[in-house]
């Protein structure tokens, strides 16, 4: 007879709880970036640990066969570990793995993408590496904060009721006060410097995520690669001329290589960098920047891709892709300011050429830029896709169905409505563009459901130090008309 508690089959493995310490080789990334490795029959998800290294590790959470952990020890380091640039890269939740050698990166994020493609039966080209891994932003978002992060070996009883910078790894509402940030454009952090000293001064208040209270939300910094135009943005809680002007004349004053600063006032309690354009203190309230031959204006609030030089490989490779023949009508579907859509008029020709876009601001500066690119002809369609690609919609605005679509969603992908209206829209040929592979594996697996077929699949690393991969997905119609 088997004693109480015994098991009568196979050896049970016991499942690690919290507190448990385990050993463990690290092998793999997440797309959270946190490294994996096995721990018997369970994968253990490490934040902070390196790549290739043996380790051991708290167990802090368990859910299935899913472990997270916290790090404890290197065992043995890895052979791919470099020294971090940054003083911040063990608490900042900006970078994932500066400790790791970028091939080391590259190869895992491939690994990464192959993993999360595997439904779609979809092998990715190899990724195409950025050739300047290091301060490579064009556009930073930095937080103010009353909660600011302690660094580890602080002094006890430091300051801790204001900061200026990123939010510290896994904590919503601490901000680590960045004395560096080797991802921002080169003279980033100077003006964060400068910003932080000068609010200090004048004993302006910081947001406070737990009160609803304080002045300062946001401080936006944008630069031009082709031009070196420098925006900065305040985003408060509230105009506040009497203590906000000071500030901006102040930040002036010391950093003259600003070409434009600008003020937003976001009431609300959302931790977003955008509101309503309360002044605009200096400059003309935008940059110039370019891709290839097109020249756009960005403002505070536009999206723009924020590595310009992969950004213009990220261009040429969808020109490429979509490679629209003589007479094709050309969507642009999320077509944010244009870029996509202006880039493919000098291919279709400008009236071939239509863009559609939730955001009518963005509708607004997309038809800015076609006009200061001599490129009237190309439409831009504000509203909800869902509605605007309905062919009642396109058959009133005199449009004909798309030969040829772009899609460029946001990162949680496209609806399910947009997604149907696509595959009724049935174009010969689609470029999906995505920054998120989980998210496109729904919606290019919608589109193979729907008679297209993968021609190829190329990544870019527009975001060294992190875990994103940008994904460029080519598909064509297989059959001759949408299923019913």
């Amino acid at each position: 007879m088997s004693q109480p508690g015994a098991s009568t089959g196979a050896a049970q493995v016991r499942k690690p709880a919290r507190g448990d310490r385990l050993e463990l080789e690290l092998t793999e990334i997440d797309e959270r970036g946190r490294t994996l490795g096995p721990s018997g029959e369970f994968t253990v998800a490490v934040r902070g640990g390196v790549l290739g290294a043996r380790v051991r590790a708290e167990v802090t959470k368990r859910r299935r066969a899913r472990v997270e952990a916290r790090l404890d020890a290197v065992l043995r380091p890895s052979p791919d570990q470099v020294a971090a640039r940054c003083p911040h890269s063990g608490s900042c939740g900006g970078c994932s793995f500066q400790e790791l050698a970028y091939p080391a990166q590259l190869a895992a994020k491939q690994r990464l993408l192959a993993r999360v493609l595997a439904p779609l039966d979809a092998s990715p080209e190899p990724i195409l590496a950025c050739a300047q891994p290091w301060n490579y932003r064009n556009k930073m978002d930095f937080t103010f904060a009353r909660a600011r992060w302690i660094e580890p070996g602080e002094p006890q009883g430091a300051e801790a009721d204001f900061a200026l910078g990123l939010h510290a790894r896994g904590h919503f509402h601490k901000v680590l006060d960045l004395a560096a940030c080797e991802i921002a454009f080169a003279g980033a952090v100077p003006i964060l410097a400068s910003v932080r000293a000068l609010a200090r001064a004048q004993g302006l208040a910081p947001w406070d995520v737990r009160t609803r209270s304080g002045l300062l939300k946001h401080l936006v910094l944008r630069r031009s690669w082709a031009s070196g135009e420098i925006l900065a943005d305040l985003v408060t809680s509230a105009a506040a001329p009497e203590l906000v002007e000071p500030l901006a004349a102040g930040l002036r004053a010391r950093h003259p290589e600003l070409t434009t600063l600008v003020q937003h006032v976001n009431a609300g309690v959302a931790l977003v960098a955008n509101g309503e354009l309360a002044r605009v203190f200096h400059g003309r309230g935008e940059i110039e920047e370019r891709l290839g031959d097109l020249a756009f204006a960005i403002s505070a609030t536009s999206f723009f891709q924020t590595n310009t030089p992969q950004a213009e490989r990220l261009l040429a490779l969808v020109g490429a892709a979509a490679a629209p023949r003589a007479g094709e009508t050309v969507f642009d579907l999320y077509c944010g300011c244009g870029v996509f859509a202006l880039a493919l008029a000098h291919a279709a020709g400008p009236e071939r050429v239509v863009g559609f876009e939730l955001v009518a601001s963005a509708v607004e500066d997309a038809r800015a830029n076609a006009r200061r690119n001599a490129l009237e002809g190309v439409r831009f369609v504000a509203g909800d896709l869902a509605h605007t690609l309905a062919p009642e919609s396109l058959a009133l605005r005199g449009l004909p169905p798309p030969d040829v679509c772009v899609v460029d969603p946001p990162r949680a992908g496209m609806h399910a409505r947009v997604l149907a209206a696509l595959c009724q829209l049935a174009p010969r040929r689609v470029v999906y563009v995505s920054c998120h592979a989980a998210a496109a594996v729904q919606d290019v697996g919608g589109l193979q459901a729907a008679g297209y077929r993968i021609e190829r699949v190329q990544p870019l690393d527009l975001f060294p130090h992190t875990p994103h991969v940008e994904c460029v997905f080519v598909l064509t119609r297989a059959l001759s008309s949408p299923p019913a």
